[in-house]
């Protein structure tokens, strides 16, 4: 495979992208820095196909890094391969207002494999091509320049190994059938609702114990305020308030801006600043949320009995034993809430009530809230053992 020299020229640029999109798939991978801002900043891109390597710096002067964007987010016909690509996808989000298409996540794949829920990138180097990465450059500070070769070798591995493990995988799919198995997640990735919101949704991703109306429209107020800060000044949100100082002024507001120096988190210069005028014109325009805003009394699933607990406990270790035997990681074939809900007794829309969850884990499922398994100790060794009349249930229709 061919290493290119570092790309800072947009002739460069543009003629790789010629050269990449011929090809069936590129490895993407990115290098960031967002410890002190709100957006991650891109710091270098690197992109690999079977024949050829490059590392990218979208920070040099004058670098056209439309043609590159273009390949990434509006070629259909390259499949763009990361691994745990959730940061990258949303830089190029951010960038595009677009993700990538198609995609293909090989740490996804590694849990149809038998790799384990969350194999690591150097771990999976390891386990699938034998040999060991190069860690001496990962704390590097990637918005410095200029970068020394060490360090744009380091970045470059990451596409190039993942250039040679993403056909291994494909092939160890076909060979084992599973390839369809992937589906609901890759998709799940390429949700764009993932990295894109609105301010006014900020409240929802913070956790008060509360179903008070005039509280939580404090905090939806404040929580979106805080968004807007930390965008306009490109900060982390924790910068602008943090999560707990937050609920605090929901809970307890104060009523002057003066009041915000006695407020634990804030300094003493909020009680005459602007922010602190911006954050009080926030409160003052708080309104209490309507009924049906309102976050749900109970968790979406039904709550569990006593019992219910209990069956769901063996319906965990069924599920344990089932991705033992099948080789993949239960995370892929069944959530949490699911199997809670099929514990309490729900028999629809559930994902492992079809499909291939169904034949791997979820007709076992059923079977066993039904009464038909039961588990048994033989030779020492946990194994299931079927009723001698069961009758196999058939999956639960689906809404």
């Amino acid at each position: 495979m061919k290493i290119h020299k570092l790309i800072t020229k947009s002739d460069e640029l543009k003629s790789l992208v010629e050269r990449l999109s011929t090809h069936d798939f590129v490895a993407v991978d990115t290098e960031f820095m967002r410890e002190n801002t709100y957006w991650p900043e891109l710091c270098l891109l690197q992109i690999a196909s079977v024949e050829e390597a490059a590392a990218i710096d979208p920070l040099a002067d004058g670098l056209d890094m439309q043609p590159l964007l273009d390949l990434l987010v509006d070629n259909d016909e390259v499949l763009k391969v990361f691994h745990a690509g959730g940061q990258d996808l949303e830089i190029v989000h951010n960038l595009t207002g677009k993700l990538p298409v198609p995609l293909f996540d090989t740490q996804v794949a590694a849990m149809a494999l038998g790799y384990g829920e969350q194999i690591g990138y150097s771990n999976l180097v390891e386990s699938m091509l034998g040999h060991s990465l190069d860690k001496g450059a990962r704390f590097t500070d990637w918005s410095r320049r200029p970068l020394d070769k060490r360090q744009i070798d380091y970045a470059i591995a990451d596409v190039t190994h993942l250039a040679t493990i993403f056909p291994k995988m494909v092939a160890k799919l076909r060979k084992t059938g599973r390839g369809d198995w992937l589906d609901d997640e890759m998709e799940r990735l390429a949700d764009p609702s993932s990295f894109a919101f609105a301010p006014e949704d900020a409240w929802k991703r913070l956790k008060l114990p509360t179903r008070n109306p005039a509280v939580l429209g404090r905090l939806k107020a404040l929580a979106a305020w805080r968004e807007s800060e930390a965008r306009g000044k490109n900060l982390p949100r924790g910068r602008i308030v943090k999560d707990d100082t937050l609920a605090e002024l929901a809970s307890h507001p104060p009523k002057t801006q003066d009041d915000l120096g006695k407020v634990r988190g804030l300094s003493a210069g909020w009680r005459g600043n602007d922010i602190g005028a911006r954050l009080m014109s926030a409160l003052g325009t708080a309104e209490p949320l309507g009924v049906d805003d309102l976050p749900s009394r109970e968790p979406r699933r039904p709550g569990l009995t006593k019992d219910g607990a209990l069956v769901s406990d063996l319906l965990k270790l069924l599920l344990k034993i089932r991705a033992k035997e099948v080789g993949v990681a239960s995370k892929l074939i069944a959530r949490t809430d699911e199997i809670e809900a099929l514990a309490a007794g729900v028999r629809s829309d559930l994902g492992i009530l079809s499909g291939w969850r169904f034949e791997q884990f979820g007709r076992d499922a059923l079977a066993l809230v039904e009464g038909q398994l039961a588990f048994a100790i033989e030779n020492g060794k946990l194994k299931m053992t079927r009723a001698a009349a069961s009758v196999e249930p058939e999956p639960a229709p689906q809404d």
